[in-house]
């Protein structure tokens, strides 16, 4: 069974940084795209910036300049280096991959990790 594992949130101040990780595990064949969204209380989830296996990127608005989407295709691991944050970076941040496991022909759609807090305060 294949799984995506964050790690890396925590609290920081207003202007501080942190590297979220993904890490895929199981009997995986290859990745698509990953990718991380956040959510915070009271709204709905919202993507952040995505990165596919070639390494094209796309983030939203609200982060360019500040966060860098990385990936290790060997180690089926995405990162998310975060600078200069802001208290409305605060929320659950989500990773997400396209999936494609050891003996199937297709990839599994949106695969989600539990998500892991980020808080900023001001």
């Amino acid at each position: 069974q294949v799984q995506l594992v964050e790690s890396g949130g925590g609290l920081v101040q207003a202007g501080g940084s942190l590297r979220l990780s993904c890490a895929a595990s199981g009997s995986i064949f290859s990745i698509n795209v990953m990718g991380w969204y956040r959510q915070a209380p009271g709204k709905q989830r919202e993507l952040v910036a995505v990165i596919t296996s070639g390494g094209s990127t796309n983030y939203a608005d609200s982060v360019k300049s500040r966060f860098t989407i990385t990936r290790d295709n060997a180690k089926n691991t995405a990162y998310l280096q975060m600078n200069a944050l802001k208290p409305e970076d605060t929320g659950v941040y989500y990773c997400n991959a396209d999936v494609r496991p050891v003996g199937s022909y297709f990839y599994t759609g949106a695969l989600w990790g539990q998500g892991t807090q980020v808080t900023v305060s001001s």
